[in-house]
């Protein structure tokens, strides 16, 4: 797979711009450091970087946390208010818990309809 990290500094240096920002800034609000900022904005040192790092960068310049990541493969990078993938694995989790309960009531729903079967059939043959 092919990286592309002259894209990445595009966009970094990009939106860096239109935040108004030194590379300072984005080094301390993204808690990365100012040498690694700096490699990454010009582009000086081509190394794998690790995918936190490229998410607090994209976080802090207020993009999607996989931003950077989609910019650094050549894939269209996604809007910032679409579901990160920490976000659908929460929501599959969720979804999980709530088919996993609805089986549970739907199996005790069940056994109250035959027990309330029994108590009808008791008090037809009491009549």
């Amino acid at each position: 797979m092919t990286e592309d990290w002259a894209a990445v500094a595009k966009a970094i240096n990009q939106r860096v711009r239109e935040l108004g920002w030194q590379q300072r800034t984005l080094a301390e609000k993204s808690q990365v450091s100012q040498a690694i900022v700096r490699e990454l904005q010009h582009h000086t040192v081509e190394r794998r970087r690790s995918a936190r790092t490229l998410e607090a960068l994209s976080t802090t310049l207020g993009l999607h946390p996989s931003h950077l990541e989609s910019v650094l493969h050549g894939r269209k990078p996604p809007h910032p208010d679409d579901p990160s993938a920490e976000d659908a694995n929460r929501i599959e989790s969720r979804l999980d818990a709530v088919e996993l309960r609805l089986a549970e009531i739907t199996d005790r729903l069940a056994d109250i309809q035959a027990d309330l079967s029994v108590v009808a059939d008791h008090v037809r043959s009491k009549r």
